[in-house]
């Protein structure tokens, strides 16, 4: 399998927090979790950004995803992804 990104993110968000995991080269994975308040995301945002993350992935289901994307859209790729087609890529959700 051939690696695409070298340094990246999944989030998933909920109404009230955000949950990132962060994998990569010379990336321990780590999940941590955050409340999904401004000053919470700029403290995630800091943190992507002091691992080198260059891409963040999250669904677009709800409109929870946008003060999220609002804030990385700027430092990072983000990548919204509908979860209907996410279940149907080998490795995707699982139903």
């Amino acid at each position: 399998m051939d690696v695409i990104i070298d340094k990246g993110c999944g989030l998933d968000v909920h109404k009230e927090t955000v949950v990132a995991c962060v994998m990569g080269s010379g990336i321990k994975k780590e999940i941590r979790t955050f409340s999904a308040m401004t000053g919470d995301l700029l403290r995630m945002k800091g943190w992507l950004t002091d691992l080198g993350i260059t891409h963040v992935a999250m669904e677009s289901t709800g409109p929870y995803w946008k003060p999220v994307f609002n804030i990385l859209e700027d430092s990072f790729e983000v990548i919204l992804a509908n979860a209907r087609h996410i279940k149907n890529v080998p490795g995707g959700r699982q139903t």
